[in-house]
């Protein structure tokens, strides 16, 4: 059939060329036509016309050096077989592209969803203590302890806001805190209030849940200190709060309206801000009455020995000025007087706050630092962070420290932050 040698040069659209022996392509083609479908062996029986027609839309032009018999034939076979090969190349050409596509799309997760929280998060520090200004009269003076500080980080429940912007918000929080963990290992984890968005309306069967996710989220070591305070948002407004919302977060979370815990001698003075409305309710009226009972176990602790007869706490090992912990922040006009990076936007700085809703009551304030006599206290509630520096009669300025909310819901910029706390009388 084949009584010449045909020359078949193939010209590629990339400008590159092949010459192939006519008689061997054409055998070679015709054992593929063999193996191929019933489409394949109507394109070998196809006109040389349209085959050619066909190949050349395909942007391939192949021409032969002579015109033999079975020409028609051999150059089908060979147009065949190249197609094939184009086939097979292309498909590893995708198969290369898909896997570097992929590689590329996983390498951009884990940069943005893990390592950018290290990169990030390694740069912060603990802040350098001077050991000079530690008390001398106190043995342990040089003990420090470091604590992560966070408030209104209000997961999101059932009602408000969509599932992905849920889980979006969660796994920011819990890859923001559990890098620091891992990073800076805390010794006291601090939560100042707010904890959950909706735990003022949620049933007996939300609240387990809301439990469940809070520690999932904000796991931390098994001999790590954990305080938190109660917000508004946890129990409710002065106004709505009843014995069994109350009851229920201060099992679960060990705290009262007033509670008192030394760690490492730091003293720490947990309070309900709810608590401090100032009228004689079921809450606020025991509250008053344990901040006078504090007081007075401080005096004895400090070497009061008039106040040792009946105020004696065992909790307290040695004195030490305590640092005050609470949803609201102290009395303050406003946030104009905050100069920090993260304070409130211009446009709601110089808003006036509401006594007993935006920050306690003058008169709780005034209470509070009479009573107390607090080294520092923090506070959350206004999503913004703010410096303020209260004037004590006979004692140092006291600072406070509002943090903002560690939600980047409530905040482009969440925040939490990062204190060594030392024994200091």
């Amino acid at each position: 059939m084949f009584k010449c040698q045909c020359l078949h040069v193939v010209h590629f659209h990339g400008g590159r060329t092949r010459v192939c022996d006519g008689k061997r392509q054409v055998y070679e083609c015709l054992y593929a036509l063999q193996r191929v479908s019933h489409s394949s062996r109507m394109l070998r029986n196809a006109p040389h016309k349209v085959i050619e027609r066909w190949w050349t839309h395909a942007k391939i032009n192949v021409t032969n050096t002579e015109v033999c018999e079975g020409q028609g034939e051999g150059r089908a076979a060979s147009t065949l077989r190249l197609l094939l090969r184009r086939m097979r190349t292309s498909f590893r050409l995708n198969l290369n592209f898909l896997g570097k596509f992929f590689l590329a799309i996983v390498s951009v997760f884990s940069y943005c969803e893990y390592v950018h929280y290290y990169v990030v998060l390694s740069q912060c520090g603990w802040p350098a203590l001077d050991p000079s200004a530690a008390d001398p009269s106190v043995s342990d003076a040089g003990t420090q302890l470091h604590a992560m500080v966070l408030a209104d980080t209000h997961l999101l429940g059932r009602r408000n806001g969509h599932w992905f912007d849920k889980l979006r918000r969660e796994w920011q929080m819990h890859r923001a805190f559990q890098t620091t963990v891992t990073l800076h290992q805390p010794d006291v984890f601090i939560f100042l209030g707010d904890l959950f968005d909706e735990g003022k309306w949620c049933q007996p069967e939300e609240f387990v849940e809301y439990v469940a996710r809070f520690h999932k989220l904000f796991a931390v070591p098994e001999d790590a200190d954990v305080l938190v305070a109660v917000g508004n948002h946890d129990i409710g407004f002065h106004y709505s709060v009843n014995p069994y919302l109350l009851d229920r977060f201060q099992h679960t979370f060990d705290v009262g309206p007033v509670k008192l815990v030394q760690i490492a001698g730091v003293t720490f003075i947990i309070l309900n801000s709810m608590a401090m409305e100032g009228d004689e309710c079921f809450l606020c009226k025991p509250a008053k009455n344990k901040v006078k009972v504090i007081s007075r176990q401080l005096k004895c602790a400090k070497g009061d020995k008039e106040a040792c007869k009946y105020w004696q706490n065992p909790v307290l090992q040695q004195f030490s000025r305590p640092v005050l912990l609470q949803h609201y922040p102290l009395y303050r006009d406003s946030d104009a007087v905050c100069d920090e990076p993260d304070e409130a936007p211009e446009d709601i700085k110089n808003t006036r706050f509401r006594e007993r809703w935006e920050c306690l009551s003058r008169d709780a304030s005034e209470m509070l630092l009479e009573e107390l006599s607090p080294r520092l206290v923090l506070s959350g509630h206004t999503h913004h962070g703010c410096h303020v520096e209260h004037p004590m009669p006979h004692s140092p300025l006291v600072h406070e420290y509002t943090i903002p909310s560690f939600s980047w819901r409530n905040k482009r910029s969440p925040t939490f932050s990062m204190f060594i706390l030392r024994i200091k009388s």
